[in-house]
């Protein structure tokens, strides 16, 4: 599996509904997952979860922003093409006062490697 290594400029961004449906994705995450806009808008971010990552992890993400709290974490993700990247996400909790739904948005940038190193040796206990 090849690694991508996020560059320091990087900042990927996504809007999710409630049920974790792409919305909007930025030029950053299209270009590092290795899809279109029109391959990720409609589709569950679930498109980009590496096996690795530990349920629990996406467990906490959600209950926390469910209760209209911010939530911070590190996150492998997976490309189209079967790599993989790592990126440090904060998602925000929002309201479409439009729509009259909840949204999420998430930035992500990139994490050092000992940030990597950490939440790889903290995942390996959480399997």
């Amino acid at each position: 599996m090849q690694e991508y290594v996020l560059k320091n400029d990087d900042f990927l961004v996504s809007q999710t509904d409630e049920k974790g449906t792409i919305l909007f994705a930025n030029d950053d995450f299209c270009k590092i997952a290795g899809y279109t806009i029109d391959e990720l808008v409609g589709k569950s971010h679930n498109i980009v979860r590496h096996p690795d990552m530990p349920k629990v992890a996406f467990k906490d993400l959600w209950d926390t922003v469910r209760q209209n709290k911010v939530w911070s974490g590190y996150v492998k993700n997976k490309t189209k093409d079967g790599g993989y990247y790592w990126v440090y996400a904060t998602v925000y909790p929002m309201h479409d006062d439009v729509k009259n739904a909840r949204t999420y948005i998430s930035c992500r940038r990139k994490p050092s490697p000992q940030e990597i190193h950490e939440a790889q040796t903290l995942y390996k206990t959480l399997r």
